[in-house]
């Protein structure tokens, strides 16, 4: 049987769909551990839709993106932007925006926050399951955003997958920071 780590990165691969979506998406973010070596919160055009900073940097927020990109085909750059179009007075103003950036707006945990309110589940922050999203403030502030691994410490404590400085890493990371928020999302199978 093959490895987790070996599974095909295309979403229509019949055998790739056999196993869990939370296993595909856990697996795809794991993918980038060793690839993602680099955090680099720097604008950048980006092709519409599919646009992505290059695969060796990026942020924390990036990790998802392209998790779920690389699992289902999912594209976290056209969702949101087509709903803050629709929504635009319902997702965060920090930036003083007036209108949306497709080359941005997908890559800011607050926008995706919105997202997942409004078209995810939003579960209590404990029994933390695979393929889970957690979001946090790093030192009160600072958005965060990782992956729930399949993988835990001894205690039980799952691990993440993210990106929080030094490129796509498998930690430790719940209850370090405040504010902590988790979401479920998994796309419809076509």
């Amino acid at each position: 049987m093959a490895s987790l780590g070996a599974l095909p990165l295309a979403a229509n691969n019949t055998g790739w769909r056999a196993f869990p979506q939370s296993t595909q998406l856990v697996a795809a973010a794991r993918r980038q551990i060793g690839v993602t070596i680099d955090y680099d919160p720097a604008y950048v055009r980006l092709d519409y839709p599919g646009g992505d900073v290059p695969r060796e940097s990026g942020v924390c927020i990036d990790v998802v993106i392209r998790a779920y990109r690389d699992a289902f085909g999912y594209d976290f750059q056209k969702s949101i932007h087509e709903d803050m179009r629709a929504n635009f007075n319902k997702y965060p103003t920090s930036w003083g925006l007036s209108r949306t950036d497709r080359n941005i707006d997908h890559r800011r945990v607050p926008n995706l926050e919105t997202w997942l309110v409004r078209n995810a589940v939003e579960l209590p922050a404990d029994d933390w399951q695979p393929g889970d999203l957690l979001t946090c403030r790093v030192d009160r502030s600072l958005p965060h955003i990782a992956i729930i691994s399949d993988r835990k410490m001894s205690w039980g404590e799952p691990y993440v997958i993210h990106n929080i400085g030094l490129g796509a890493r498998e930690e430790r990371l719940i209850g370090r920071f405040e504010n902590e928020r988790r979401f479920r999302f998994f796309p419809p199978v076509a």
